[in-house]
């Protein structure tokens, strides 16, 4: 994990590490290790958005460690030793890294998923531009044919990249858009295909469904797809992100998550809920809205810039 990487997660949950040293009056690295500082501590990670089920497994697991550390250790067991087994748990929690599933064998299909206004589209085209800079050929689909912009904002962005973008007219069938593209991906050689869908409530249990069906489709169209069914979330979207991937795994197969904005205003502790509570990996990071701004996501960077400066920890592999 380069510094690059850990330097740029540390700016998307700037306010959140400000959020976390301000809660618990850490000063100089040291905390005391009363009931006060534990409850503190918990109160701290719930409004990070860690959620109430994963934060009481990692301290129950960080408390054990520190009594055993503390046994062994006469006198130890301060903030340092606290933070450090904290950091451990929760980089545990959210597994190794995850990367996007491919295909070896031909073109590898996308899903991108999500609510209205999370960023599906902008992370359609930085999949795409990920896609190219690494040497394939991607086609952009836009399976929103509910908007009549849609269709031209995607557009735009394949024009920019200077790749194909297959769309249908408004009102016509999302999983027509995403047929047609693998069809046409095979056509072309084209090694990838990534499927733009209209945002939808995950309450909306007819637009869920209409989901399913787009990704029935594509396997149709290309047997195994889609490879990888990503779910856009927004990290200010707080602990209805959890609802909202358990709402979309159900419904469409999630198989990842692009947690994106993570942009100075963010909480981003949601990850840690998802992964621990569904089994759903992040796999993406959005710290920015260049293009070269979707990273991939690792575990240690993100918990290193949610919890590392407040402990005084410097980054590193875990």
């Amino acid at each position: 994990m380069g510094e690059g990487l850990l330097a740029r997660m540390r700016r998307g949950l700037e306010r959140t590490g400000q959020h976390l040293r301000d809660r618990l009056g850490v000063a100089g690295g040291r905390m005391r290790l009363d009931e006060a500082s534990w409850e503190a501590l918990e109160a701290a990670l719930l409004e990070a958005d860690v959620g109430v089920r994963t934060t009481e497994l990692a301290l129950r697991d960080v408390r054990e460690r520190a009594r055993r550390h503390a046994a062994g250790a006469p006198g130890a067991g301060g903030a340092p030793e606290v933070w450090a087994l904290l950091r451990a748990a929760l980089i545990e929690r959210l597994g190794p890294p995850a990367r996007l599933a491919s295909n070896p064998t031909g073109t590898t299909a996308v899903l991108v998923v999500g609510v209205n206004g999370a960023g599906k589209t902008t992370t359609a085209a930085k999949l795409a531009f990920r896609f190219k800079a690494e040497g394939g050929y991607p086609i952009l689909a836009c399976a929103d044919t509910f908007r009549a912009a849609a269709a031209e904002q995607l557009a735009a962005w394949a024009r920019r990249l200077g790749v194909d973008c297959v769309c249908h007219a408004p009102g016509g069938d999302p999983a027509a858009v995403a047929f047609d593209a693998l069809k046409a991906a095979a056509a072309r050689g084209a090694g990838a295909v990534i499927v733009d869908t209209a945002g939808r409530l995950h309450t909306r249990q007819n637009l869920m469904e209409e989901l399913g069906k787009v990704a029935r489709v594509m396997g149709r169209a290309l047997p195994g797809a889609p490879h990888e069914v990503l779910l856009v979330l927004d990290a200010t979207t707080g602990q209805n992100g959890l609802q909202q991937a358990r709402q979309f795994r159900d419904a469409a197969g999630v198989t990842g998550v692009a947690l994106v904005k993570l942009d100075g205003t963010a909480r981003g502790g949601v990850a840690l809920a998802i992964r621990e509570e569904l089994g759903i990996p992040v796999k993406l990071a959005g710290v920015g809205e260049g293009l070269d701004d979707l990273l991939d996501f690792d575990p240690a960077a993100f918990v290193d810039a949610l919890i590392g400066a407040a402990g005084g920890a410097e980054g590193g592999e875990a």
